[in-house]
């Protein structure tokens, strides 16, 4: 996974038009299209699209299909898994193109940087809370120049002034009403055109928005109801073989022993293949694949990392900590300024490695011939996959096939191609498809983890209580030095001191530095957002000891360091308002607060919460204020805060992954709890509509939860909480 850098893997992208001619009919717009998969998401065949070749259609750009018939098709850039991203983006097509969202069919994008590049990130894939912010403007243009071409198309065969002619759920017609045509019924025509310059299509004034910021339904929810939906753990394939594994339980061992002979007497297994750090055991179906797995008896030679443990990993972050960092920000003179403060609170942070646990486990379908590879499987970076799977079978790049499926929860573990690369491997051994599945226990003990930080911080308060100085060292591991190498300047990685190098609050002397600490023995990697996902529980807690410290309200001190950042305080205004700030609650009961800017989006949250005698915490209730700009879909937005709340919630309250003689201690739900149905709080949304441009969502109420809840905890018991997840032990009532 390490060798080939960011650029190295965006180098071989194959260059495209700006427009490409190809013959026949119907007509195709976005960003030149070739290769798109053949296989619908939730449209009827697209029959048209071949491997590397559009057939029968003009192809300026590659976002849009419009058939002879009228069916248009939106050949998806992201991919869905669970956030909403197929329905808002393609409102987004349709409010420009002129459609109703229900005549919009979806198909993946094929594998193509050069093409389908998220702007924000630099490369094709689905992640950072980025894809309504990096397509906001691309496809809406793609929408306009369609909508251009087809009324220019109806106007010529009607001899009239194009200005004349209007466009209105997939049908020109002209000034009267009375002459209309489908598109499919333009789309030949329109195709001849010549595509205009994007920047002389005029784009709707949002006063016009008929579909954006309106709550439609979601256009998957059907499908994943009755069945249809199809993830990649649902791939059937002729003559296809299932494979259970086993991975090393320590990072870098392999396999000592295996009773291949065992294995091979369970009916239904057809043969065990040992590859590096894993053994897979290939079979007619999953169940006997699992026996064969079992009988194999497998042990394992640890290697080198066969010591580590938790205890090892948190004495290295602590000692590694004391040295300076990456400088992330330095204004002012913070050292000398908290010198001469009135008053000085330091305090130490430290939150776990977490698991990504998606309902999904990990799974991967690869048909491995001598001159090509296919593969099924639900992946958030369909590029960087079929580029390791191209070096790994020395196969061209355009010869490995990404089948690219719905994903089952992705959270950031889907970025990563362990799993493909692995089935690869395995595959390799296998004459036909086979399909590499990951158990739960597999895939818990062997996830690429949130990272270990731990944080040291000072602050310096003046005689008013207002911070002079402000001091914040975070040492943990780096996920962009080895994910997006070109990303990292001078040691600093970006995405690690996010939401700690520009917090919201006016801080006159302010230094924040990285130190990066990579821990022997550990995979980690991207978990619904990273930096701001440790970075808002420690810059927002720290402040409420702030505001302790200076014997003020939490929220009336937060805005007294807003005045400046009119989002951020309206946000935190209209939290704590529909929250009931400040209204009486009963013994051991309690309100936090939380503010945050991260993924291009503000956000608030206040947690109320209830700590029982015997420390045990649950939380009642989660009021959520969101400015994220101009808003999409409010369904999706709210559908996102409830899951985003309760994802992050599950990590503070019972989210730890440990180590010990190297392996991973947790292996199920029943060591890595999930939250239960009886533990989930109310959870309340409250946008804030404005004219900026938008901003993410999914990730945002993931990073933020933690920290008002914890706030909460203390206004209800007077204990402060420095690490994740909570201890319900320090909490137990002493009377």
């Amino acid at each position: 996974m390490d060798k080939l850098t960011l650029a190295e893997r965006m180098s071989d992208e194959t260059a495209m038009s700006r427009r490409a001619f190809l013959h026949g009919t119907g007509l195709l717009l976005g960003f030149a299209l070739t290769g798109a998969s053949a296989e619908p998401v939730f449209a009827a065949p697209a029959s048209r699209i071949v491997e590397n070749e559009v057939t029968g259609t003009f192809a300026p750009n590659g976002f849009i299909r419009i058939d002879p018939i009228g069916a248009v098709t939106l050949v998806m850039p992201m991919v869905e898994m669970g956030q909403g991203v197929y329905t808002s983006l393609s409102m987004l097509l349709a409010e420009e193109l002129e459609l109703r969202l229900d005549q919009i069919q979806v198909q993946h994008a094929p594998p193509n940087h050069a093409l389908y590049a998220n702007s924000i990130i630099g490369i094709q894939n689905t992640g950072g809370s980025a894809s309504v912010r990096a397509f906001w403007t691309p496809l809406r243009q793609a929408g306009a120049v369609g909508r251009n071409l087809l009324i220019t198309a109806a106007a010529k065969r009607w001899n009239v002034d194009p200005a004349a002619c209007r466009a209105r759920d997939g049908v020109v017609l002209d000034s009267t009403g009375s002459k209309h045509l489908s598109y499919g019924e333009l789309a030949d025509a329109a195709a001849k055109l010549p595509v205009p310059p994007v920047a002389n299509v005029k784009l709707k004034d949002p006063k016009d928005f008929r579909l954006i910021g309106t709550r439609a339904k979601r256009i998957d929810s059907a499908m994943k109801v009755d069945g249809r939906a199809l993830f990649g753990i649902d791939t059937r394939l002729p003559g296809m073989k299932v494979a259970a594994v086993a991975i090393s339980p320590v990072l870098g061992g392999k396999a000592k022993t295996i009773d291949e002979k065992a294995a091979l007497t369970v009916r239904g297994v057809r043969q065990v293949v040992n590859v590096d750090e894993a053994v897979a055991v290939v079979a007619d179906h999953m169940a006997a694949a699992k026996k064969g797995l079992e009988a194999a008896a497998i042990t394992w030679e640890d290697g080198p990392n066969s010591k580590v443990s938790s205890a090892d990993i948190v004495k290295q972050l602590a000692q590694e900590s004391h040295r300076p960092g990456a400088v992330a920000r330095n204004v002012g003179d913070a050292g000398k300024a908290l010198a001469e403060a009135a008053q000085r609170v330091d305090a130490v942070y430290q939150v776990p490695f977490l698991a990504h646990a998606a309902m999904e486990p990990m799974n991967c379908t690869v048909h491995l011939q001598q001159d090509r590879c296919d593969i099924w499987v639900g992946t958030q970076a369909p590029t960087i996959t079929q580029s390791l799977v191209a070096e790994l079978t020395g196969l061209p790049k355009d010869v490995v096939k990404i089948h690219n499926h719905l994903i089952g929860g992705g959270f950031g573990r889907r970025l990563e191609a362990d799993g493909t690369v692995l089935a690869v491997k395995i595959a390799k051994h296998v004459d036909g498809p086979v399909k590499v599945i990951w158990s739960r226990e597999e895939d818990i003990q062997h996830d690429m983890y949130r990272p270990y930080y731990l944080d040291r911080l000072s602050a310096g308060l003046d005689a008013t209580g207002k911070p002079v100085a402000w001091m914040h060292r975070i040492a943990g591991s780096s996920v962009m030095a080895r994910y997006y190498p070109p990303y990292v300047k001078d040691g600093l990685d970006p995405d690690a001191v996010e939401a700690a190098a520009e917090p919201p609050y006016a801080l006159p002397n302010i230094h924040v530095d990285f130190v990066r600490v990579e821990p022997p023995g550990v995979r980690t990697s991207w978990w619904r957002g990273v930096g701001p996902t440790h970075n808002v529980f420690v810059v927002e807690s720290f402040i409420d000891e702030l505001a302790h410290a200076a014997k003020q309200d939490p929220v009336a001190y937060r805005k007294g360091l807003l005045g400046h950042n009119p989002r951020a305080l309206a946000v935190l205004s209209l939290a704590a308002e529909k929250a009931g700030w400040g209204s009486s609650l009963p013994p051991r009961h309690g309100r936090g607060i939380s503010v945050q800017f991260a993924y291009g989006s503000y956000t608030s949250q206040v947690a109320e919460v209830h700590v029982a005698p015997d420390g045990s915490v649950r939380v009642n209730r989660v009021v959520c204020a969101i400015d994220c700009g101009m808003y999409v879909n409010p369904d999706t937005i709210e559908a996102q805060v409830q899951g985003g709340t309760l994802f992050g919630l599950t990590a503070a309250l019972h989210g730890s992954i440990t180590f010990k003689d190297g392996r991973v201690e947790q292996s199920n739900f029943d060591t890595y709890l999930p939250m239960r149905i009886d533990e989930v709080p109310v959870v309340e949304t409250h946008l804030v509509k404005n004219a900026e441009a938008p901003g993410g969502v999914g990730e945002a109420p993931t990073a933020i939860v933690s920290a008002a809840v914890t706030n909460a905890i203390f206004a209800a018991t007077g204990k402060r909480l420095r690490s994740l997840p909570i201890d319900t032990n320090s909490l137990k009532s002493s009377s």
